[in-house]
């Protein structure tokens, strides 16, 4: 999913006043990866136990700040994409191509809003594991 929103993200940000339409196949394939880790994340919750690979406080804290600082991108793509086309609300697209936009947009976020807690909940595993011993 990087490989292909990154440099969808870079084109917003570098040409603002231009209209920045992804292609069949970027959507496709932010599609798919959105849709894989939705399937992974929630296989893992529901099915796999979170095991500490090591046993470590200071590690812990890196993988948990990696989590949350994950999520940072998420907020700059959505802060970007609104602001990017906030002066075009005076012409709004069809009702039916926004809301599926937006859905996608959504999903998009909270997979990345998941991934997030799930590298949070391996952090605290870690650390947990250190501060049981």
């Amino acid at each position: 999913m990087v490989w292909v929103a990154f440099p969808l993200f870079q084109q917003v940000i570098a040409r603002p006043g231009e209209l920045q339409e992804a292609g069949l196949r970027d959507q496709v394939a932010i599609i798919s990866a959105t849709l894989v880790l939705h399937c992974a994340y929630w296989s893992r919750y529901r099915w796999i136990a979170v095991q500490a690979p090591i046993h470590s406080a200071f590690v812990g804290h890196v993988i948990q700040f990696a989590g949350r600082a994950s999520f940072f991108f998420g907020g700059a793509v959505f802060s970007a994409i609104f602001f990017r086309h906030l002066p075009e609300l005076d012409a709004l697209p069809a009702p039916g191509q926004a809301a599926i936009k937006g859905l996608i947009l959504m999903w998009g976020l909270f997979s990345l809003f998941c991934y997030s807690l799930e590298l949070d909940r391996l952090g605290k595993a870690i650390e947990q594991a250190r501060a049981a011993k």
